[in-house]
């Protein structure tokens, strides 16, 4: 945004008969002043567009490109978590011409980098998609009608596939490693400071999505997967409902299931409409 945009303040028009005004604090960041007239999402939670604008604009800058909401349901210290859609953002965060079109180009942008599995082929330079997520050797059909016999590659060293497959670790490959995967390995073990968790491992992979997460360190042992958005128990690596279902009110405290070592595998997603 440009200097002058950062410093006008927005202001809905009392008279937009489409919106609900509530006299209630913002539900992002509390403020209460009585003189910002505030709007309700579809949520039931109070914003104003200033506050809105700034707390989406930070998710697109953290790599989401979906809209949650972060106000915490009445009288629990769960985040209310329901999606916003873009169309409703835009009107109640009242974007502006060129807000829209950072928002627009930023959301596609993200959601091909997250939706679309392909890579350069090292045999042809062309752009290859991998259907198959959970395996390491793919066929470029390009490089074979090219060359009259199957050429295959590693998707993860990106060199011409050596030994047998399909493998979803690695290659023959000198050096064919998953960064990922050594990470999750080699991760320093922490204490989650406001639980009674000692010696955990500091870095998860998501068990729904495989997305690798940090505990923010504060707050209960539950948190939410910035991808997927489900909600899992960062110490036995169950969802949150099924953490709390055997061992209710455990927020803070030691879960029914052992904790989860250090992960030796991530996780595929499989997304609903995937091939």
């Amino acid at each position: 945004m440009s200097t002058e945009q950062q410093q006008t303040e927005k202001r809905y028009d009392p008279d937009d008969r489409t919106l609900k005004f509530v006299k209630r604090k913002d539900e992002i960041t509390g403020d209460d002043d009585p003189n910002i007239l505030r709007a309700e999402m579809s949520c039931k939670h109070a914003v104003d567009p200033n506050t809105l604008t700034s707390w989406c604009r930070s998710l697109l800058d953290q790599g989401q490109y979906k809209f949650f909401c972060p106000a915490l349901k009445e009288g629990t210290t769960e985040k209310c978590g329901q999606e916003w859609p873009y169309d409703e953002v835009r009107k109640l965060a009242v974007l502006t011409t060129e807000e829209q079109r950072y928002f627009e180009e930023t959301v596609a942008v993200l959601a091909a980098a997250e939706h679309c599995e392909y890579k350069s082929c090292p045999g042809c330079g062309t752009f290859v998609e991998r259907e198959d997520l959970t395996n390491l050797n793919v066929n470029c059909i390009i490089c074979t009608a090219e060359k009259g016999s199957i050429f295959e590659f590693c998707w993860q060293c990106l060199k011409p596939w050596k030994g047998p497959g399909p493998r979803s670790d690695r290659c023959h490959n000198d050096g064919c490693t998953n960064i990922e995967l050594d990470t999750l390995r080699n991760c320093p073990l922490i204490d989650l400071p406001d639980t009674v968790v000692k010696n955990c491992p500091s870095i998860r992979a998501c068990p729904t999505c495989g997305k690798l997460l940090e505990h923010s360190q504060v707050g209960c042992k539950n948190i939410r997967c910035t991808r997927c958005r489900v909600e899992f128990c960062f110490v036995c690596l169950e969802p949150t409902v099924i953490c709390q279902a055997t061992r209710q009110e455990s927020w803070y405290g030691l879960c029914a299931k052992e904790m989860a070592p250090k992960q030796n595998s991530i996780p595929v997603w499989k997304q609903r409409g995937s091939h």
